[in-house]
């Protein structure tokens, strides 16, 4: 499995022929993303920058859109989509969004891509992975998870991995303070590529990935 970074909350995980892509920016964003065909198209939010899924199309690939809470299985991938919440590009007196988190496994690898979440997980997300292999976690503030709570968030789910999300570059403000608030000092990948035994010995391992634009 290949895991890309791509920036924002754009990720792209490849095993295979199959391509899946995480809150993929509509072509109406400021922010861009290389062209690429996926065959599953997870969106956690209906915003810009986050719901281009259906634009997903090259080649021989069309993708499945996913955007909301449910349970859903398009090629023998079971997803499940809980109702999470989010501030993103609201004002502060208006309601929170609804912000889908999925739970996934991939290659029996469990993951956890939180999107564009502020405030605490749902209570049934418990349920719906047994354990966290890999966790997609947005640090960036500003509507979503910030640097501070989002470590503690990570550290209570106990994931193995931890791949940040929702930054811009390595000298982003929030990454920093992240890696600051987790004591971690590791340099940043283009790439994370990874099978299920690599997870061996992993506890709360913090992988950077370098935005692939």
């Amino acid at each position: 499995m290949i895991i890309t970074y791509l920036g924002r909350e754009a990720v792209k995980i490849q095993y295979g022929d199959l391509v899946l892509a995480f809150n993929p920016p509509a072509k109406t964003s400021s922010y861009k993303i290389n062209k690429f065909g996926a065959d599953i198209a997870l969106e956690t939010l209906p915003h810009e920058d986050m719901c281009g899924g259906a634009e997903m199309v090259y080649g021989d690939k069309k993708p499945f859109v996913v955007s909301g809470p449910g349970e859903y299985e398009v090629n023998s991938i079971f997803i499940k989509g809980l109702a999470g919440e989010s501030s993103y590009d609201i004002d502060k007196d208006d309601p929170k969004l609804i912000n889908t988190i999925y739970a996934l496994t991939v290659e029996g690898i469990n993951m956890l891509y939180l999107g564009a979440q502020d405030g605490p997980l749902p209570k049934d997300t418990a349920d719906a992975i047994d354990s966290v292999d890999i966790l997609f976690l947005p640090i960036g503030g500003n509507g979503v998870l910030d640097a501070k709570t989002a470590y503690k968030l990570a550290m209570n789910m106990e994931p193995k991995i931890i791949i940040p999300i929702h930054f811009d570059s390595k000298k982003d403000e929030s990454l920093v303070a992240f890696l600051k608030e987790a004591g971690d000092h590791s340099e940043p990948v283009d790439k994370l590529t990874i099978k299920k035994k690599d997870l061996d010995g992993k506890n709360g391992d913090i992988i950077v990935l370098l935005p692939q634009q």
